[in-house]
């Protein structure tokens, strides 16, 4: 795989790689995204935040190419990847026969280089059955890496874990991220975790994109350092959580 070198860091660069502009997308009478627009600069990584059914996995889906919108025009690289909840191993094939599937030329040995990067050059014959979540996630990640994308898209991929494992897969996301400098849009329902990774934090509500906020904390990134509470407080509002109920003011919505 080779690193983006030629990317420089986001805050420095002109221009967008995903670019949409009046994006509308209609199931029957409900209005999934309502007239979206969106930039996302080369090796920025921007998290996406907000209720369920606000629209964040249709946006996703529909950078993707797995969905079209209703109206609108999306402007992405062809080099770009998924990786969701659900790792979506073949069950039949080993890791690196996953990562390797579809690949030309060198295929075994940038499925073994990847699955290294990723911490699994011990899991390399392993069967998705018998690996951790935490694994199949990695699996899953180096899968995606081993295209070399410009731009990737993570739905929701620590979800299902257990607070230790997605601890690790953050610092191994963000490590990747930096090595690689791609753009990276991450669904999430943590708010913790939108201002732990991302460049700049977006919050969608009812189909629009209502609130963009810049994330300048310096890396690498803990809840107890100088600014963090602040930015969590900001998020939960723009969500709606109202701080009145303090059993609603948590990190994650729904």
């Amino acid at each position: 795989m080779s690193k983006r070198t030629q990317h420089e860091h986001v805050h420095g660069m002109s221009g967008s790689i995903v670019t949409v502009r009046g994006v509308s997308r209609v199931f029957g009478s409900t209005l999934a995204l309502d007239n979206v627009d969106l930039d996302i600069a080369p090796g920025e990584f921007v998290a996406l935040l907000g209720r369920s059914g606000s629209g964040k996995s249709t946006l996703l889906r529909t950078l993707a190419g797995l969905d079209s919108p209703s109206t609108g025009s999306v402007e992405v690289p062809n080099e770009r990847m998924v990786v969701f909840q659900e790792p979506r191993l073949l069950p039949w094939k080993t890791a690196i026969e996953n990562v390797q599937l579809g690949l030309q030329g060198r295929a075994r040995e940038l499925a073994q280089a990847a699955l290294g990067e990723v911490g699994l050059e011990h899991r390399l014959h392993a069967y998705p059955a018998t690996l951790s979540g935490g694994e199949a996630q990695r699996a899953a990640l180096a899968r995606a890496l081993v295209r070399d994308p410009k731009l990737l898209l993570l739905d929701e991929p620590f979800a299902a874990l257990d607070a230790l494992t997605r601890m690790r897969m953050h610092a191994l996301i963000e490590s990747l991220w930096q090595r690689h400098r791609l753009s990276v849009l991450l669904i999430t329902h943590d708010v913790d975790e939108a201002i732990l990774l991302a460049d700049r934090a977006l919050v969608i509500d009812r189909g629009r994109i209502i609130v963009s906020i810049a994330i300048d904390l310096p890396r690498p990134r803990e809840p107890a350092q100088a600014g963090f509470l602040g930015l969590r407080k900001q998020l939960l509002r723009a969500i709606g959580v109202n701080f009145h109920r303090p059993e609603l003011a948590n990190r994650r919505v729904s």
